[in-house]
């Protein structure tokens, strides 16, 4: 399965077993991917250190737990909208307002909570905490777009950034309470903001890289193609309620591997199993990324779909330490092909113009799912059995397969809309698909 479409330039073949070595050599990938990893790892330590901060303040997770909750829930919400005004406007002029917003509105959200202001005002402070957190995992999805167009480097790209957030979910929470135990119960969320004002500014610096605004109007004369949302079009509707399906999983296990660690008298245990859920979906992401597919997209979506429900199915029933840590390995071996192959499918879904939105659309879902499985997982682990919050992944999961199953040919690529935007006159119908 080759192509005449390359990471550097036109007419240069890529090798039929794109991999990580190929793609790292795209010519200015370095100038965006390492201001973008810093840049995104203050999101992967906002949640703890809202959770850690309120805690100490108020003494209740509860209330600690609820604000992270509104955090992520205004994320979810507002995280789409961000990215529609990227492709409108330019990803920088959306990062510069935004990542002083984000810093002003986390650290009035640390002040309030050191001031012991009501819940109700860390409810509001918590608003445009969520809602002005920096989207650069998207943007720098997109700009891999831009980079690579219709090369078979895509699906490498996709589980390149896979792991990349894997690594960030792994050290940002580590980085936060190591802040927030060893200095002060602010210090995380100081850093976060602070982080973010950095990262976000380099990123957005980096000018060269970007998406052309409204790339798709200038090749094929319909001015209409920029201001089209992502989410007209139905297979990214569909992406949207899988996606929700993979929030499930990580809300509910977070909550419940807590749960079960606190159960058995060893909560010291909890590192150590959400340890292994991580390093599967990593491990996972690497070989997915590896793997040069011949399999359609599509097809690989409901495989590894339906692979994720039956391991998550399997938690709820697991009553000892290893079975537990065993089942959590598979769950996150089966969460990055999906995760993978769901991005991969934006490329030939959504025109160019409306990417970064569409990604943001998915990060979204994520974090909203993740949202309602940490308060749905939490309610059913304080008033059912211990271990009944793992019946949240089984459920979120099932659900976003049977609707995945159902409304799959929504996922087909529109072939000739790409064809044309793209200039190239003859496309191998595999390597589309």
């Amino acid at each position: 399965m080759a192509s005449t479409v390359t990471s550097e330039s036109p007419g240069t073949p890529v090798p039929s077993r794109p991999g990580y070595g190929q793609l790292l050599r795209t010519r200015g990938a370095w100038t965006f991917l390492l201001p973008g990893f810093a840049a995104r790892q203050p999101f992967a330590m906002l949640t703890i250190s809202i959770v850690l901060l309120v805690q100490h303040t108020t003494g209740s997770y509860g209330a600690a737990g609820a604000v992270a909750a509104v955090t992520g829930v205004s994320l979810a919400l507002f995280a789409p909208f961000t990215g529609r005004l990227a492709d409108r406007h330019g990803q920088r002029a959306v990062l510069l307002p935004g990542v002083l917003l984000h810093t002003l509105a986390g650290l009035s959200l640390t002040a309030l909570a050191l001031a012991d202001a009501p819940l109700w005002a860390l409810f509001v402070a918590a608003v445009p905490t969520g809602a002005s957190v920096p989207q650069i995992g998207p943007m720098v999805r997109a700009r891999w777009g831009v980079k690579l167009q219709d090369s078979p480097l895509m699906t490498t790209a996709a589980a390149f950034e896979s792991v990349t957030d894997e690594l960030t979910f792994v050290f940002g929470p580590l980085l936060a309470t190591a802040l927030c135990t060893a200095i002060d119960p602010a210090a995380g969320l100081l850093t976060e903001a602070a982080l973010t004002l950095v990262g976000g500014l380099l990123f957005a610096a980096q000018r060269g890289t970007q998406p052309a605004v409204g790339a798709d109007a200038g090749v094929d004369g319909h001015a209409r193609v920029k201001h089209a949302s992502a989410l007209s079009v139905p297979g990214v509707r569909v992406l949207i309620v899988a996606f929700l399906g993979i929030g499930a999983v990580f809300g509910g296990m977070q909550v419940s591997l807590a749960a079960f660690s606190e159960s058995i008298g060893e909560p010291g245990l909890n590192g150590v199993l959400y340890g292994t859920f991580a390093a599967g979906n990593m491990l996972s992401g690497v070989v997915c990324g590896a793997i040069a597919w011949k399999v359609a997209p599509r097809r690989r979506l409901v495989v590894a779909y339906a692979a994720l429900g039956l391991a998550a199915s399997g938690l709820w029933a697991a009553q000892s330490f290893v079975v537990l840590a065993g089942i959590g390995l598979l769950v996150g071996v089966c969460i990055a092909p999906a995760l993978i192959t769901g991005y991969t499918l934006v490329d030939g879904l959504v025109p160019a113009g409306a990417r970064t939105e569409a990604f943001t659309w998915l990060t979204g879902a994520v974090a909203l799912g993740q949202a309602a499985a940490v308060m749905v997982a939490g309610q059913m682990e304080d008033r059912l059995w211990d271990g009944a919050g793992f019946l949240v992944p089984m459920g979120g999961t099932l659900l976003a397969l049977a609707t995945l199953v159902t409304l799959r040919s929504r996922l087909s690529p529109r072939v000739v809309s790409r064809t044309v935007a793209r200039g190239v006159g003859h496309r191998v119908p595999v390597a589309v698909d």
